[in-house]
């Protein structure tokens, strides 16, 4: 049973709900602050798991040449056209979003929060480990994080951000049906590896949730699937040769 899965997916539409209903109650140095705060964390959370990285050279190849794939492929505006998709349908139940950020802010700050909630090392992880062992300690963990950011963006955004539960419970639940098949086939340096490369995503996403520089996030989301089997043959053919 997707416990995990389902209860970050809960978190989010929450979240977002809770913020649909207080965001003319809070005001915008208030909703800024708090939204530094959060990026913080993700910071504090990316290098957690930055510092898991067993293979160096194979991790910096994978989110290189991960990140060229997601721009050659330009899946980060296919991912920017899916939000649109989603703020069109959104608007279409509640008030979308407020008035007083621009439509390209908003859309930056969507695909932020889609990669956030949908593609980080943590959520991706989790549902491998909860579909595998049963232990969802890691997904339960998350959706507390969640469920707060959801509800501050909602502010921001409006009720698109509950939709965003869709497509995360989509991935999750695939990852966590797969797990069983997934999981025997890694090493536990190729996981630590997968972390980092989900941490340095999380990092970027945090400059995002800052607007310090905005990252292409989603473009980065490639890294991920790449880093398993360059881990591997890092660790099976190369580092034999130069150690």
């Amino acid at each position: 049973m997707p416990i995990g899965v389902l209860i970050n997916a809960l978190s989010v539409v929450i979240g977002g709900l809770i913020g649909l209903t207080v965001k003319n109650r809070l005001d915008l140095d208030f909703k800024e602050k708090l939204n530094m705060i959060f990026g913080v964390c993700a910071m504090g959370m990316g290098i957690s798991s930055v510092m898991l990285m067993k293979n160096m050279p194979a991790v910096i190849f994978s989110i290189v040449i991960g990140t060229a794939i997601g721009l050659a492929i330009h899946l980060g505006d296919r991912i920017q056209r899916g939000a649109g998709l989603m703020q069109r349908v959104a608007s279409k139940i509640v008030k979308q979003k407020d008035t007083s950020i621009s439509e390209e802010e908003f859309m930056t700050t969507l695909v932020t929060v889609i990669v956030l909630f949908c593609a980080s090392g943590t959520g991706i992880y989790g549902s491998i480990v909860s579909g595998m062992t049963g232990d969802n300690s890691i997904l339960i963990a998350k959706s507390v994080l969640d469920l707060f950011t959801a509800m501050i963006f909602a502010c921001m955004l409006g009720g698109v951000v509950s939709l965003i539960a869709i497509p995360q419970v989509v991935i999750f639940l695939a990852l966590f049906l797969c797990a069983g098949l997934l999981y025997p086939l890694t090493t536990p340096e190729m996981i630590d590896d997968f972390k980092a490369a989900g941490g340095f995503i999380m990092l970027a996403t945090a400059f995002r949730m800052m607007q310090v520089k905005i990252f292409p996030t989603a473009d980065m989301i490639p890294a991920m699937v790449l880093v398993f089997p360059v881990s591997w043959s890092w660790s099976t053919f190369i580092l034999p040769l130069v150690s």
